[in-house]
């Protein structure tokens, strides 16, 4: 049986059960535990399905964006970790932009003291926090409003951004793996495009909590970002396919 054969097979396996065994998958396919291995970490590079212990499971599909409310009560040190380190790597006198999300949030929280940044952000909690409580220079992109993210989305916040020229741009995710980052919002795909084509340095932050989650809409993917930023509690699979890729990983401790 070849590869291709045995990866639909276990794709329909996960399907229908959920969760199987890797004894079950070498009894099945009259293969090794080594080659079971291999077939499962090439799906799980592919987001098609996540290794757990003993087997593997199917991927978490994301058919919502979480609101902001809900995003703020989970993982903040991990967040705060991302932020700070992020933060500490961001040269004297840049243009950045800071894309709508929690952990962009907690970006702006780390450079509160600065005065020589230029901001720009879709985000209104962002650009509140910064026009409060720091002396940066914001702009913010204007937009769709969306109203439970506290975000602007759609065409005409990426066409404000299209005539920018951004040094490092932090981009956001509710869901991404080695296959780069989905979005279920349509309207999002448009504004990260857009700010991925003006900007020198294309960042990720995103806790480990989304990696290997789906969603309809592939927005980026991850050879268009320079860096990833996550926290260390990112799996072991998770680290070898990301480090096989083009971008460089940190882990945010």
């Amino acid at each position: 049986m070849i590869p291709v054969e045995r990866h639909q097979q276990i794709l329909a396996l996960v399907a229908d059960r959920g969760v199987v065994s890797i004894a079950e998958l070498t009894e099945r396919l009259g293969v090794s535990h080594m080659t079971i291995r291999r077939d499962v970490q090439k799906l799980e590079e592919q987001g098609a399905v996540l290794s757990v212990s003993g087997g593997v499971r199917s991927a978490d599909r994301l058919a919502a964006e979480p609101s902001h409310l809900t995003k703020s009560g989970l993982y903040n040190d991990e967040k705060r970790a991302i932020g700070r380190y992020a933060a500490q790597h961001i040269p004297r006198n840049s243009c950045i932009y800071l894309d709508a999300g929690t952990t962009t949030l907690a970006l702006a929280r780390e450079v509160v003291d600065r005065d020589d940044l230029l901001v720009v952000t879709n985000d209104f909690m962002v650009a509140n926090l910064l026009m409060e409580a720091s002396h940066c220079r914001v702009i913010h992109t204007g937009g769709t409003v969306c109203r439970e993210n506290r975000s602007c989305v759609g065409e005409s916040a990426a066409r404000s951004l299209r005539h920018l020229a951004i040094d490092i741009a932090f981009i956001s995710a509710s869901c991404w793996g080695p296959r780069g980052l989905f979005t279920p919002d349509e309207d999002k795909v448009t504004v990260k495009q857009a700010v991925s084509e003006v900007s020198s340095k294309r960042v990720l932050v995103s806790d480990s909590s989304k990696y290997n989650k789906i969603a309809t809409f592939l927005a980026l993917p991850l050879e268009k970002f320079d860096l990833v930023v996550t926290d260390s509690q990112l799996s072991e699979a998770g680290r070898v396919a990301l480090s096989a890729g083009s971008c460089e990983l940190v882990l945010a401790d």
